[in-house]
């Protein structure tokens, strides 16, 4: 038998007491294995290397008890899933995990609350998310925790920091403090960060737990956003570069020569963090009005591009609406996963497909015009043609990540037969 315990320094149920007299091979952290001491007969293991952790509770589940000490809720980004994918139906007694138990502390509830783990270098996602969202539970790990958000957020996004430490032990703290702060405080070994927008309105009673539904529509209409008439990328052309960004949680996009923002705004509605880069203050205060009037998170970076773009954050995808092939040469230097560049003259395609492919993307482009329904006197009807405009797209090759292994195969298990029907 396996048994994981949940551990959030308060008395462990009599069960978990029970498995742990009678554990055979005992596995945790020094912590945890001092808070709750195996019986004398009963092997310890201290996992430094959780895959050769793994491989010693897959030897002793053939023998005899094991009991793996873990922190919290140990199925809440825990040691249950890896254990599951090695075969293994462990019984499982949880405690608090440190998420419900930071936000107790603090305060607040977190049905509302986006939870993200920065291990296994998810930090950049995990800032993402930090980004486009007004509540946030950050799990930390090492190089990813409360300095590294606070460096990779401020100042472009601010926020509200609480930093929890040794939830339910001995030397817990919770600390309450800004970015830039978090950035030079020493911290111990914290188990989680919340991360606030302070200036987002509460959030209302809702029915889905975490991050809220996705958009009911978009490729939303010009009239939808003030804008600059013609500048402005028609719902159209919108829809299109759309499906080709992918915008998602945990990723950044960049919308460069933004104009009204509304790229910006319509990656932001899916969850994504977007960064609108304009060139002149009167577009900036027009993005700005916009976003609020859309409710999301949007970042405004005023500035000449390409040299704006060296202070920013490396994108998942960017759009460029606006600037010369240098423009596009920059953003495809920096984009992790792909680039959509709209276009008027058709002389610039062959230059935008060149440096996108240049850059190792694979490169594709599309005429774009629509024809759409206009009125007459006399309750008939015309086509009325929009200007043809050109998008470039590029995608990098691959997948984004390492694939993941296939699980082991499961151990096989006696079923027992069902009883036959009475005649």
């Amino acid at each position: 038998m396996i048994t994981v315990v949940g551990y959030d320094g308060g008395p462990p149920p009599e069960v978990a007491l029970e498995r742990l007299a009678a554990a055979d091979l005992v596995v945790g952290g020094a912590r945890h294995l001092a808070a709750l001491p195996p019986p004398g007969s009963a092997r310890t293991v201290v996992p430094g290397d959780v895959d050769a952790a793994l491989e010693e509770i897959d030897a002793a589940a053939r023998e005899g008890n094991t009991v793996v000490l873990a922190g919290g809720d140990p199925g809440f980004f825990g040691i249950v899933r890896a254990l599951r994918a090695r075969g293994h139906r462990p019984e499982v007694i949880p405690a608090v995990s440190a998420v419900a138990a930071g936000f107790a502390r603090a305060g607040l509830p977190w049905d509302d609350a986006l939870v993200v783990s920065a291990h296994g270098g998810e930090l950049r996602r995990a800032v993402n998310a930090c980004r486009a969202h007004p509540k946030v539970a950050v799990l930390t790990a090492l190089g990813a925790g409360p300095a590294e958000l606070a460096r990779a957020l401020f100042p472009q996004h601010p926020r509200a920091f609480v930093v929890c430490e040794d939830l339910g032990g001995p030397a817990e703290r919770v600390v309450h403090c800004r970015p830039a702060e978090a950035t030079t405080r020493p911290w111990r070994d914290p188990d989680v960060v919340l991360v606030l927008d302070s200036t987002a309105p509460p959030a209302g009673r809702g029915w889905l737990a975490g991050a809220r539904p996705g958009p009911a529509g978009w490729a939303l209409p010009e009239d939808a956003f003030e804008h600059r008439h013609p500048v402005v990328t028609r719902a159209e052309v919108r829809a299109f570069a759309l499906a080709r960004l992918g915008p998602r949680l945990g990723d950044l996009v960049w919308d460069v020569g933004a104009g009204s923002g509304s790229v910006a705004i319509e990656c932001a509605r899916f969850g994504a963090a977007a960064i609108a880069v304009e060139r002149d203050e009167e577009s900036c205060e027009r993005i700005r009005r916009n976003v609020r009037a859309h409710g999301v998170k949007v970042a405004v970076s005023r500035g000449i591009a390409p040299a704006v773009l060296d202070h920013l954050p490396d994108p998942d995808a960017v759009f460029v609406g606006a600037g010369g092939i240098e423009v596009v040469e920059a953003c495809a230097a920096r984009a992790l996963r792909a680039v959509v560049v709209e276009l008027a003259p058709v002389e610039r395609v062959r230059p935008a497909l060149e440096a996108l492919r240049a850059a190792g993307f694979t490169a594709g482009a599309v005429q774009l015009q629509a024809a759409r329904l206009s009125p007459l006197p006399g309750d008939v009807h015309r086509l009325a043609a929009m200007d043809p405009v050109f998008v470039v797209w590029g995608v990098r090759p691959g997948p984004e990540r390492p694939p993941v292994p296939p699980p082991a195969p499961s151990r096989p298990a006696a079923i027992a037969e069902l009883p036959e029907e009475n005649a």
